[in-house]
């Protein structure tokens, strides 16, 4: 009787086992399931990382090189060209050409064109010549201090090295009787970030980036949600625009996301005493530009997918990551590599980010933003017609 009632009691674990085995068979099946129906996280799941991968290792380059220069040779000899040829061919600066006066480096560097400008005094072979000493006056864009003071610590290299050569012959002529000091001295000048404060470099930047990161969130989820509630409906049958609609969902977060933006400005400006050189009313104009077009990524991706967590994911993956990487807040887009320059063009907050510090450090207006204006203006609309069609195109 007592080993009748243990077979039974085995049996019926054995069949508790199998059942809950069962249970959990139909759970994974389920889940895998709805997985296979929802392509979009599946595909941002397993594709990512790879691309993370090849992003952060090819974009992210922390050796400073390729720091576009320009020249004001004021001596025009030999050897001042002889000193040119050292800086062009040391492999850190890309010469962008000559310049014939101050007014003309001042516009290079308002406008972005070079990250610093070399300035050798008239009389630079004569003063060689005679063992005396010259001082090559370097003025460096101070924007992005970590570049400023790599380019000077280079032209300073480059200075020493040519001083030696120059030491060299003059020792060789003169048997080695005289004494020399350094033969080209460094005439160190910072512009718009003279102190190198990296605050001054990163807070503007931040203007770009958080905008970037918040605004797009609340509103990818304006279509989303009423579509999983299911009262999208009402408006595809709604005589209501394509157009009205999405103009309706953008305006509100726009109007959030330039609340956050006057926020973060005043704080940056008073608390964090970032200097603003320019105009503001003109910064206002552009941010406001800027907005709309973070606040349309967010809706254009609300078109295109069908939940609100692979909709956060996507926006998550096409705004924060390119903010950070591809838009010039941490590393500067002239040290990228050619396909990656390219690539930066496609994320609106590498635009604002130069209209950013070239309001606030430069104090440029619109005609020396043109280009970054034209581009983001372009952007904004963009977006907001592909959203419109995309939300038509649902609608049909």
């Amino acid at each position: 009787m007592y080993i009748s009632l243990k077979k039974m009691i085995k049996k019926e674990m054995k069949w508790g086992d199998r059942m809950d085995q069962t249970r959990t068979y139909s759970i994974l099946k389920k889940e895998f399931y709805e997985i296979r129906r929802d392509p979009y996280t599946l595909g941002i799941a397993i594709v990512m990382p790879l691309i993370l991968l090849l992003l952060f290792g090819y974009a992210i380059n922390l050796d400073v090189k390729n720091i576009s220069i320009t020249i004001f040779d004021r001596d025009a000899s030999s050897r001042s060209r002889t000193y040119v040829e050292k800086i062009s061919s040391s492999g850190y600066f890309d010469l962008v050409g000559y310049v014939d006066n101050y007014a003309e480096i001042e516009e290079l560097l308002d406008k972005g064109k070079v990250k610093a400008a070399i300035i050798i005094p008239g009389g630079f072979a004569e003063k060689l010549a005679k063992g005396m000493p010259v001082e090559v006056e370097t003025i460096v864009d101070g924007t992005f201090p970590p570049a400023a003071e790599i380019s000077i610590g280079y032209i300073s290299a480059i200075n020493e090295i040519y001083s030696a050569s120059i030491i060299n012959e003059i020792l060789q002529k003169n048997g080695g009787s005289i004494e020399l000091s350094p033969a080209v001295q460094l005439e160190e000048r910072v512009w718009y970030n003279p102190s190198l404060e990296s605050k001054n470099f990163i807070i503007p930047g931040l203007f770009a980036v958080i905008l970037m990161a918040f605004p797009p969130l609340l509103s990818t989820l304006a279509i989303v949600r009423e579509r999983e509630k299911g009262s999208i409906q009402q408006i595809f049958v709604s005589p209501t625009r394509p157009i009205e609609f999405i103009i309706g969902k953008t305006v509100p977060y726009a109007m959030i996301a330039f609340l956050e933006m006057a926020i973060i400005l005043v704080a940056g400006r008073f608390w964090f005493r970032v200097p603003f050189e320019g105009s503001f009313l003109l910064f206002l104009l552009l941010a406001t530009i800027y907005v709309f077009c973070t606040v349309g990524i967010g809706v254009l991706v609300s078109t295109m997918m069908k939940s609100q967590v692979a909709a956060m994911l996507l926006v998550l993956v096409i705004t924060v990551m390119p903010s950070l990487l591809f838009s010039g807040f941490i590393y500067p887009i002239f040290n990228m590599p050619a396909f990656f320059k390219f690539y930066t063009f496609l994320f609106p907050a590498r635009y604002f980010i130069d209209i950013s510090r070239d309001i606030l450090l430069k104090g440029n207006g619109i005609v020396e933003m043109l280009p970054n204006v034209v581009m983001l203006f372009i952007y904004a609309s963009a977006i907001i017609t592909l959203a419109t069609l995309r939300f038509r195109k649902n609608v049909d």
